[in-house]
């Protein structure tokens, strides 16, 4: 198989869908990469590297997708790679469609092949190439709130771990996955007081377990949250229904609750944010504020620190790219229930019921359709 690993052209994005080692990896078994010139140059992956791992080298996203049978990427395609896909082509890549609907549009219209990382699952349910960049998310959030606090950024000055006989800053997690998780435990580990609120008992006392109750532990209604809003300086939205639109746990009407100066950390924006008056931002400009409440809501937090994304998420990724393109796409996704979870998108239909409960349009079993 001809795989084809294009350059990201995302705001600030610094990631690549297959390192050197994943090249070699497919080249042993047969396959040819294709990779743009620059793609991982940003994080010490330069041409050379690739080349000497077997790649070959392709000046242009144009060329790439023209040649590709499969596109490996990081984040959504953007419009103008979105028409440059056609049908018969397998893309694999972050998709977040949900809350998308011109990318799902245009995905439609190409007839591609579109499996997408957010919905791909294990033998537990779990979300195995999704984990590693909510792990990665999950503690950005914490660094990106302590320097939305300051004031000079509009925060209300408040050092998240506070100093001896200054009480440290009060931070909310909502959500207890893998990135409240993973918040919750870098804003313990800095000394702020640490709360999550989840909706699952057995989530909350395996929490409280795990971190023997240094983190606080509540069951997520609104009397619970809004009372956390009177006093958070930090409010971390790590909710998530997998493949579908994230939901809005935070109302606009909730913000009159908060004190001026509260930071807002929207992780689950590419689902659509779990905050109602949560909009995309990129790294370039991350925040804004909306009555004096922080809002940072950037869509690829974990492009900030894209040589550990990019190590993490291809440490996932690359077995099924490896079954894609030993098995083809067809044989490896019926072999599989976990992958063939990922299939958003095959010929012009929705495959994956959420996106198709967000978006209406066509929708067919991933089985029936592969079927053809």
């Amino acid at each position: 198989m001809i795989i084809g690993v294009p350059k990201e052209i995302k705001n600030h994005e610094y990631r690549v869908g297959i390192t050197p080692m994943g090249v070699r990896e497919l080249k042993q078994t047969g396959h040819t990469v294709l990779v743009e010139t620059q793609a991982g140059a940003a994080i010490g992956m330069s041409d050379e590297a690739y080349i000497e791992a077997g790649a070959e080298i392709e000046g242009s996203a144009e060329a790439i997708f023209q040649k590709a049978e499969m596109i490996v990427k990081v984040k959504e395609p953007q419009p103008q790679e979105c028409r440059m896909l056609r049908e018969g082509q397998t893309l694999f890549t972050f998709l977040h469609l949900a809350p998308d609907p011109q990318q799902a549009q245009l995905l439609i219209e190409s007839g591609a092949t579109c499996i997408a990382y957010e919905t791909v699952t294990d033998n537990r349910g779990a979300l195995p190439l999704l984990a590693p960049m909510s792990e990665v998310a999950g503690r950005m959030a914490i660094q990106a709130a302590a320097r939305c606090l300051e004031k000079a950024a509009g925060g209300n000055g408040v050092l998240l771990g506070g100093v001896p006989g200054v009480a440290p800053a009060n931070v909310v997690v909502i959500g207890g996955g893998v990135v409240g998780l993973h918040a919750a435990r870098m804003s313990m580990g800095l000394g702020a007081n640490t709360t999550i609120l989840d909706r699952s008992i057995d989530r909350l006392r395996t929490i409280n377990e795990l971190f023997e109750g240094r983190i606080g532990t509540l069951y997520s209604n609104t009397a619970n949250l809004e009372e956390e809003l009177k006093t958070a300086d930090v409010v971390v939205g790590a909710a998530l229904i997998p493949g579908a639109s994230a939901p809005k746990i935070v109302t606009k009407e909730m913000l009159s609750l908060m004190q001026p100066g509260t930071v807002l950390v929207d992780v689950a924006i590419d689902q659509g944010g779990c905050f109602e008056s949560s909009k995309p931002t990129t790294h370039q400009e991350p925040t804004y504020s909306i009555d004096g409440i922080i809002h940072y809501c950037v869509a690829n937090i974990p492009g900030a620190v894209a040589k550990t994304s990019t190590l993490a998420l291809t440490n996932a990724t690359l077995p099924f790219v490896l079954a894609l393109a030993n098995k083809g796409p067809k044989k490896a996704l019926l072999d599989d229930q976990n992958l063939l979870n990922g299939l958003n998108v095959h010929r012009g239909k929705y495959t994956y019921r959420a996106v198709y409960e967000a978006l209406g349009g066509e929708y067919i079993d991933p089985r029936e359709a592969l079927a053809d």
